[in-house]
């Protein structure tokens, strides 16, 4: 056999170095996929483990408040029990939204990343495998020529060419697949991690409230708690706490060092011998030498021996001691990427270690002070991140982040807090619709969710119905509501300047006492102004889909014949020009949606408006006091409107059936504007107290969900869930909304209630689900919306806990159903026209 020449040498050469930088890549990278996939698995644990200490945690809080019902003659007693009863439910609750914003950010985003980009690579290794065992078969056969037969040799030569060539090519290829997957690897883990701290610091922030408001009375009960001991036996409870303290002492080490100091000339701000339970399935100690140097945490095995870095910045990671497992003086530190549990030889030692630690994690900040908070997700400032913002994806997320954020911020009243004026707000609370500023935010969040929800503009994903959401209230309709009569009291209103503590006070007594809310009209009210019964009605506000090329509506204001004087004709001008100034929605965005006063109302005593925030009318010639009362003059071709729309706002020229003013409450309130679709006055009734689940006796036990449904509102829909609304509540015939839904072909709506968890297996009177109903409607998208999200629930039912949120088929469609219901609700609107009376 010929022998190979030096070019040939040289080839085989650099196919070894692709060979080992392949095996080298593949090497380095496994572990990390390996710790990112139990990273998953410990954020899945983490989060049953919470919610196990939720359940728990009430029941304590129940014990407590059980207590407190026990101890009622003792008003002492009772009062500290209520106080931290209250409290501890409050961190119950801020508890359950770190959960939740930990399996979004971590465990879901990395499940996906692990399941299917890594499935992805795992089947690139197996045809590189295949490709190279190829290449031996050829590099064996090629040896094996004999030189007395050309033929064999020739055709040997060339299949060892065409493999090695093949191999060539697939051996760059996986390297460039692998250097791929590391880079993506840092960017999904950075933004999981960076999400989680976020919440991480919302938490802490909250509670940190929630005791600062606290502390004023724990002096208080502390100070006389003391007074109780020293009244009780002064001298006997001091030398029991001596010989205590004594007797707790520990002789037996002598702890030659246990200072650290920060500002080290060295830069070590503590070192020594701690013990280090290691990762491996065993768990086993091992005695390490530890520093804290250059706001990193280091160790190594022997003097020697390069440092290993258990925490790249102090200022990502926590510490904190643990006293649930066995072994003794144990303290954790937690870092975004990893937990590192350690172990000091005493008590000292590791209380020192501690505060090592947390002093290292206050310099730093003080250093270097971490505003990412502001960045709003633009992290191009980082050098460990500046490659990957890079990235179409990243640049598509700040750049949908900014484009929402512009989208709410244009609306009037939305480009300052709602409530200190602060400019540029970029947290919002979802139920209430309205845009807050971040130490406001904080506040609301103290509240409960069951007051506030509180969601950032910037960092969180919007849906397109919450967006619609937030668009059709805003600042200034929910300010005309809840700071009604602030003017008539003589209230001033905080400004960004004022403190925490009077902004605080504020917003409890706006939105948790209710004080500056207009009494809402009623039958008694009206009593002195009228002796025979008033009516009343919600004007219903219809919705033109914003993609329609309709000339804009030209608005004015019901002039009853007979009413108007040049007066009220100058009144209604003036009135139109404000309403117009101070209209909800900039001209890009939507349509106002409706003003508070109607023109039409005579003059005189009769021409009363409501004495609720945003104010009714009443219409002299049929004595009816309207809600919502100002309509739009649109002519035949913008009358054509969705049911379904919830694009641009449009005013119906009617409104609901006038009922008995007497009658009158925030129930009924908000069960008549659901169906008219109006939302500012569903927010008035809920803020004077209206039960979001008020059942109607008198029309088949409907619910304001149920009537948004008939209204076909998917916007309403999504404002009554966001106030806890229960998607599953039936009516008189067995019916949830989720059939009613069905019935009537909204197939935005049906999304939406799959979204939030409906029930479509539940059946009405008739014996029929859902899927049944849709099936004889013979609307497909349905169909296909309830059949996937039955399949979907299947797949998660199989795969157990740790199995996948969602698959990704799943989410698409629904994502593309949800775009489509807010921004196209034309291309959905299938209705059956026997379902739809069938179900009225």
């Amino acid at each position: 056999m010929q022998l190979a020449n030096t070019e040939e040498y040289c080839y085989i050469g650099h196919l070894g170095v692709v060979l080992r930088s392949c095996y080298n890549v593949l090497y380095v990278s496994r572990p990390h996929f390996l710790f990112a996939f139990q990273l998953v698995k410990l954020c899945s644990n983490m989060i049953d483990a919470g919610k196990a200490y939720i359940i728990t945690n009430k029941q304590f809080v129940g014990g407590v408040r059980d207590l407190s019902q026990q101890c009622k003659k003792d008003e002492m007693i009772s009062e500290c029990l209520d106080k931290f009863g209250d409290s501890l439910q409050e961190m119950v609750n801020y508890h359950m939204i770190l959960f939740d914003q930990a399996q979004r950010s971590v465990q879901q985003q990395l499940h996906n990343f692990v399941k299917d980009d890594v499935r992805k690579f795992k089947e690139t290794k197996k045809q590189f495998d295949k490709v190279r065992e190829d290449m031996e078969i050829a590099l064996v056969k090629n040896a094996q020529a004999p030189r007395h037969k050309p033929h064999e040799v020739e055709e040997a030569t060339g299949t060892l060419t065409i493999t090695r060539k093949c191999f060539r090519h697939l051996a760059l290829d996986y390297v460039l697949q692998i250097n791929v997957l590391q880079a993506k690897k840092k960017f999904e883990v950075l933004d999981a991690m960076l999400s989680f701290m976020h919440a991480q610091y919302t938490f802490f922030q909250q509670g940190y409230s929630l005791l600062h408001e606290l502390d004023p009375y724990m002096k208080k009960l502390a100070t006389e708690l003391d007074q109780l001991v020293i009244d009780s036996a002064v001298e006997k409870r001091e030398m029991e706490h001596k010989h205590a303290l004594i007797q707790q002492r520990d002789f037996s080490y002598d702890d030659s060092k246990v200072e650290f100091n920060v500002d080290a000339p060295n830069g070590v701000v503590m070192e020594g011998y701690l013990f280090k339970r290691a990762s491996n399935a065993f768990k086993t100690w091992n005695r390490r030498w530890f520093s804290i140097q250059n706001s990193q945490l280091v160790y190594q095995k022997k003097l020697k021996d390069v440092l290993t870095v258990v925490v790249e910045d102090l200022r990502l990671c926590t510490v904190k001691p643990c006293e649930d497992i066995e072994r003794r003086f144990c303290f954790e530190v937690v870092s975004p990427t990893k937990s590192c549990m350690l172990q000091a030889d005493s008590e000292k030692l590791r209380q020192a270690w501690i505060q090592a630690v947390q002093a290292s994690i206050a310099s730093a900040y003080r250093e270097s002070p971490d505003n990412c908070y502001t960045e709003r997700l633009d992290r191009t400032a980082s050098p460990s991140t500046s490659s990957i913002d890079s990235a179409t994806d990243s640049r598509d997320r700040s750049a949908k982040s900014e484009t929402i954020l512009q989208r709410v911020q244009s609306i009037p009243g939305n480009d300052q807090c709602c409530d200190c004026g602060q400019a540029d707000p970029r947290w919002a609370s979802i139920n209430l619709g309205i845009l807050l500023c971040i130490e406001c935010s904080g506040i609301h969040r103290s509240l409960g969710v069951h007051c506030s929800k509180v969601r950032s503009l910037t960092l969180d994903s919007w849906e397109p119905e919450l967006l619609k959401l937030m668009c059709e209230l805003g600042n200034a309709t929910v300010n005309q509501i809840y700071e009604a009569q602030c003017e008539e009291m003589g209230l001033k209103k905080p400004t960004a300047n004022s403190s925490r503590q009077d902004k605080e006070a504020w917003i409890k007594v706006k939105y948790v006492e209710k004080q500056f809310l207009k009494k809402l009209a009623t039958g008694e009210a009206l009593a002195e102004n009228e002796r025979k019964p008033r009516r009343w009605s919600a004007k219903k506000c219809q919705r033109r889909n914003s993609s329609s090329k309709a000339p804009a509506a030209r608005r004015k204001y019901r002039h009853e014949a007979g009413s108007a004087s040049p007066a009220a004709h100058s009144s209604a001008a003036t009135l139109e020009r404000k309403f117009r100034r101070d209209s909800l929605f900039c001209p890009d965005e939507l349509d106002s949606l409706f003003s508070y006063f109607d023109t039409g109302a005579g003059a005189g005593p009769r021409s009363l408006s409501s004495d609720s925030g945003l104010g009714g009318s009443t219409d002299g010639s049929t004595d009816v006091l309207v809600f919502g009362s100002v309509v739009d003059s649109v002519t035949e071709e913008e009358c054509e409107i969705s049911e379904e729309s919830s694009g641009e706002a449009e005013i119906e020229q009617e409104a609901s059936d006038a009922e008995d003013l007497r009658e009158l409450h925030p129930g009924l309130l908000a069960y008549k504007a659901s169906r008219a679709r109006n939302l500012p006055v569903m927010a008035e009734a809920l803020a004077h107290g209206a039960d979001v689940n008020w059942v109607n006796d008198e029309d088949e036990n409907k619910t304001p969900l149920i009537q948004a449904v008939m209204g076909g509102s998917l916007i309403a829909c999504e404002f009554l869930l966001q106030n806890g609304a229960d998607v599953n509540q039936r009516d008189i015939r067995g019916r949830a909304p989720l059939h009613l839904a069905t019935y009537l072909g909204h197939t935005g709506q049906v999304c939406l209630f799959l979204k939030r968890g409906a029930n479509q297996h539940a059946v009405d009177d008739d014996g029929q689900d859902p899927l049944s109903i849709a099936v004889q409607a013979a609307n497909a998208d349905i169909v296909t919306l309830l059949r996937l999200a039955r399949m979907n629930e299947e797949m998660r039912e199989a795969e157990g806990p740790f199995g996948h949120a969602g698959d990704a088929t799943y989410l698409d469609i629904f994502r593309e159903f949800s775009h489509m219901a807010s921004n196209n609700p034309e291309k959905l609107s299938r209705r059956s026209l026997h379902f739809s009376h069938s179900c009225r």
